[in-house]
């Protein structure tokens, strides 16, 4: 019987090995071409390891990234733009969410329906409304205009999944709050926004990834080079000619140092999101 269990066991572990090695080797690379001072534009063999190791190409990136900006400048647009629009997502969110989840009222497939088919819809197709609509507003080339569009695309799967989250809650605490006294909003903010938080940090977390990696979208509404992003900077190092490959990686290290970060602090929440999540389903 143990004879039995054996050959699976073992050719799981040896396909967990292999997408282990498929993941593992491109991160190595990418630290190798980072840490490499031979390679001045791109790498012309595989290794591992660099060849010659350097940390000229890291420190020029961090003081002069791309254009004339600094990278604490690139950083803070960054974390401006994606931070706000996952704060503004889950903010408007989770109204919209509660109210999906617990309330019922005529138009309720209708709007779910709707939010979920504006998140399949590819963001070109709202590039032209949202240019014209920012314009009018006259803040097309802000941070906060930026900010707006990323937020507008986050939405849709931060109240589905904040949705899920409310639903997961068990009704009966809600009905032992209102029986000992508190109201709808005291019940909502003590019972059901504590226990739904850790999904509710989840689908933040994922708000703010899809705004800190998107520059499409930044090249349609950023004028000024005040404004750039780190992600648009990443974008912009590749041309017609080619890439500086050393000085390509060195920033995308750079780039996922805050999101590596944030993930640190946020790990017990997200593991818990997560496990909420299987266990609803």
């Amino acid at each position: 019987m143990r004879k039995a269990r054996l050959l699976p066991t073992l050719l799981t572990y040896l396909l967990l090995i292999v997408v282990a090695i498929y993941v593992m080797i491109p991160l190595m690379n990418l630290f190798r071409i980072a840490f490499d001072g031979s390679i001045k534009t791109a790498p012309l063999d595989f290794r591992l390891w660099p060849k010659q190791f350097s940390l000229d190409t890291l420190i020029r990136v961090w003081q002069h990234p791309a254009q004339d900006r600094s990278m604490w400048q690139l950083l803070q647009n960054s974390l401006i733009v994606s931070g706000g629009s996952a704060l503004l997502s889950m903010t408007l969110g989770l109204s919209m969410a509660y109210a999906f989840a617990r309330l019922r009222f005529a138009g309720q497939r209708v709007g779910l329906f709707g939010l979920l088919l504006g998140s399949l819809m590819p963001p070109v197709a709202l590039m032209t409304p949202l240019y014209i609509l920012l314009t009018l507003l006259g803040i097309r080339t802000t941070l906060f205009g930026l900010m707006l569009v990323y937020t507008a695309f986050a939405m849709p799967f931060c109240v589905w999944s904040m949705r899920s989250a409310f639903q997961a809650v068990p009704k009966e605490l809600e009905e032992a709050a209102l029986l000992d006294g508190a109201g709808l909003w005291k019940t909502f903010w003590l019972v059901d926004l504590p226990l739904a938080l850790p999904s509710i940090t989840v689908a933040g977390l994922v708000a703010f990834l899809a705004g800190y990696t998107e520059f499409a979208l930044g090249w349609l509404f950023v004028e000024s080079s005040e404004n750039v992003t780190l992600a648009m900077a990443l974008s912009g190092m590749v041309n017609y000619s080619g890439a500086i490959w050393g000085s390509l990686s060195a920033l995308v290290l750079l780039t996922g140092i805050p999101v590596a970060v944030i993930f640190l602090v946020l790990h017990r929440h997200l593991a818990r999101g997560l496990l909420m999540g299987a266990l609803d389903s």
